[in-house]
């Protein structure tokens, strides 16, 4: 297509085309390379995990479609962006809304805007009313494009991008509709007094009781924690919910990094009812496998997995009955008090969360959690 879309533009060396083949892929994924492989706070994924979740076979496909554009120039990819219909999100949210993801783009003001006119067009084709990203590709992987935070990695799962992405975006008439924020407690950290004798009082009712999840339990607690995740967060903005197939490959994929001391779920009444998952910020050797885990990769994490000294609040949820009944202050505590008392950690990110979620927001930080990232969704009317 013509990069302007117009009649009459100048001729350009610019070429937005679908991708079709594997070869195609392979340059769709290596353009997050070219574009942010010189930053020293980019954390590189794993290929074969990018190429996974982009493949038809991963289960989050089979209630959505998308449609992968690679920008040209010169015969060089120079960007890429996923245009998603996620028909789960269309019947939960009853929205016509489609999502953008997985956008790179090198500071090309004219590439970029020729992704999100194909992005655009393919989402109007299919009757959607609105699109919204980045999401790579929903609300349950990794979303928002980072806009203040730049000075310091990514934590697990979380988005990195250079910082002109939000002035790109923007040009290209794209409006914020959401930011999200993380927050950050470091080792040593102490929950204030005015709070401790509350939590005490509740930490003394026989009612509340805590158990943490094992490699054993992990596969039937996922599922667990996925259900109460989705009972405290199904009317929130944004909200999809996973099929089980998801769930499945998620227990998967956690086994490899689980720390039995940082998944929990809390019981009232021998009832399940708050859930906690915390990963290990694995990040640090992510950066040194560049992208590909074979045999080298194995002796890099041997040799350097002492560098994992964080954690992420992955999950994080309260049956909204019994919120009122101060769990949200038992479970903070108690995930802060896991990873506090932990020589092995360093520091604890909790996010995303919602900026208008006032209530988690200053739960966290009457913690005294300090935010130290900020990132956006943004949106286009079609």
């Amino acid at each position: 297509m013509d990069s302007s879309g117009k009649a009459g533009a100048a001729v350009s060396d610019l070429q937005v085309r679908s991708v079709r083949t594997a070869a195609e892929l392979d340059a769709f994924i290596q353009v997050a390379w070219s574009v942010q492989g010189a930053d020293p706070n980019w954390v590189p994924p794993l290929r074969k995990e990018v190429k996974r979740l982009l493949g038809p076979s991963h289960p989050f496909w089979a209630r959505a479609e998308r449609e992968l554009f690679l920008a040209e120039r010169g015969g060089c990819a120079v960007g890429r962006i996923c245009a998603i219909k996620d028909t789960a999100f269309i019947e939960h949210q009853g929205e016509q809304a489609g999502a953008w993801g997985f956008f790179e783009c090198q500071h090309d003001q004219e590439a970029a805007q020729a992704l999100f006119d194909a992005a655009a067009q393919w989402c109007r084709a299919r009757g959607l009313a609105l699109m919204r990203g980045p999401f790579n590709p929903s609300t349950n992987y990794e979303i928002g494009m980072l806009v203040e935070g730049f000075d310091v990695p990514p934590a697990i799962m979380m988005t990195y991008n250079p910082p002109w992405y939000p002035a790109l975006v923007e040009g290209c008439g794209l409006t914020k509709e959401k930011d999200l924020y993380a927050y950050l407690f470091l080792q040593g950290h102490q929950t204030p007094e005015r709070l401790l004798k509350a939590i005490k009082r509740l930490r003394r009712n026989a009612e509340i009781s805590v158990r943490h999840t094992t490699r054993k339990t992990l596969r039937a607690d996922v599922e667990l924690m996925c259900r109460l995740f989705e009972e405290s967060w199904k009317d929130n903005w944004g909200f999809t919910p996973m099929n089980p197939a998801e769930i499945d490959l998620m227990a998967e994929s956690l086994l490899p990094i689980l720390d039995e001391d940082l998944a929990f779920v809390i019981n009232y009444s021998g009832e399940p009812v708050a859930i906690a998952l915390l990963l290990p910020d694995v990040n640090p050797l992510l950066k040194r496998l560049n992208g590909s885990l074979g045999l080298r990769g194995v002796l890099k994490y041997l040799l350097h997995r002492r560098e994992i000294r964080g954690t992420r609040v992955t999950l994080f949820g309260i049956r909204p009955e019994f919120r009122k009944r101060g769990l949200p202050l038992v479970l903070l505590d108690y995930l802060i008090e896991h990873v506090g008392g932990n020589p092995k950690y360093d520091y604890l990110e909790a996010g995303w969360t919602l900026e208008d979620n006032d209530a988690i927001n200053s739960l966290l930080e009457q913690f005294g959690g300090r935010r130290h990232k900020r990132y956006r969704i943004y949106r286009q009317d079609l």
